[in-house]
């Protein structure tokens, strides 16, 4: 072992001496090379712990990397002074043209989710909404009971979620309604929001599918709310959000949380209605809603009696790839600033 350390001494020492004799960067990197690149005397002290004892092995191994972390500081500092050499003169003023550009400086964007979620919020806030937000992290009361589905409810199974681990009844949300839950439980009516954010669903990742996705989800609760309100209001953002030639319908659908329930589509903003490859027979599927359940009224002690409402949700990324032609949902969380720098 007193070999090995003496060995690892005489290398630092020699390193030092190499290191402060390197006049350009050139010499630099043949010093970096001959000490710490593969085949360098870093390595070779590396070879020499297959003739020590097992008990001598983790002590010299540490040592090692010590020497090699201390050649690499030696390496930095010469090099960050070679470089503060280069570059110490400055030029006079006589040299210095201040007429020429300057180096550009390469701004942020805003992300295409964010961007689409900041318009529809704004768009909702003209016709009285405001935007409220909530914990991603939920109670299995607000995120399923409170919402008309209990524990045997068979539409749960299209909610089901990611649990957190040791806690059977806190789970990452399935979707942005258990903030209307918390919203409805903190104030009374008349109650007008829209409530945008990050979900989860165990779901497998393909062109159109991701366990994490955005949400917008609207809720309005008053006396003498009806389903002509909801349509009123989801026709305007149709042509706020997609152009003002754009018509909506309304089909028939199942939600546990609304009553009667509807899916919206839009005439597709591609074709006009006629039939393309984007949407096949003119219309495009962007949302569902509905008139708030009897039952999710009641669990937040709202009289159904008294008050009615309508309640909506819509996927930002399923909107944003709509209206800009994007064929793949995992193209907004690559990060690729190819794709990005578009919006």
């Amino acid at each position: 072992m007193g070999d090995i350390k003496t060995s690892i001494e005489k290398v630092h020492a020699a390193a030092v001496d190499e290191f402060a004799a390197a006049g350009d960067e050139s010499s630099l990197e043949s010093v970096r090379v001959r000490y710490l690149g593969r085949k360098g005397r870093v390595r070779d002290l590396m070879g020499t712990l297959g003739t020590l004892s097992p008990e001598e092995r983790p002590e010299a191994g540490r040592l090692i990397n010590d020497l090699k972390s201390r050649i690499a500081r030696l390496h930095d500092e010469k090099s960050a002074a070679l470089g503060a050499s280069a570059g110490g003169e400055k030029p006079s003023p006589e040299t210095l043209d201040v007429t020429l550009p300057g180096t550009p400086v390469r701004l942020g964007r805003i992300h295409p989710i964010a961007r689409a979620a900041r318009e529809i919020v704004r768009i909702f806030a003209g016709m009285g909404f405001s935007a409220v937000y909530g914990p991603e992290v939920e109670t299995v009361h607000n995120n399923f009971e409170c919402l008309n589905m209990p524990l045997d409810h068979p539409s749960r199974d299209a909610f089901e979620t990611f649990f957190v681990r040791d806690r059977s009844d806190v789970v990452l949300r399935s979707h942005t309604s258990p903030v209307q839950i918390r919203a409805m439980l903190a104030s009374k009516p008349p109650l007008r929001i829209v409530v945008p954010g990050r979900t989860y669903r165990p779901d497998t990742v393909d062109a159109t599918h991701s366990f994490m996705f955005d949400q917008i989800e609207g809720l309005a609760v008053g006396t003498d709310v009806t389903m002509a309100d909801l349509k009123f209001c989801l026709n305007e953002f149709g042509k706020a959000y997609f152009g003002p030639e754009v018509t909506t319908r309304f089909r028939p659908h199942f939600f546990p949380f609304t009553e009667p329930s509807a899916e919206m589509d839009v005439s597709c903003i591609f074709c006009g209605g006629k039939g393309c490859r984007v949407c096949g027979n003119g219309w495009i599927e962007v949302l569902g809603c509905g008139m708030v359940h009897p039952n999710v009224l009641r669990a937040v002690n709202y009289d159904p009696e008294e008050y009615t409402g309508f309640a909506f949700g819509m996927g930002i990324e399923r909107l944003s790839m709509i209206k800009h032609q994007i064929n793949d949902l995992r193209l907004f969380f690559e990060n690729d600033i190819r794709f990005l720098s578009q919006f």
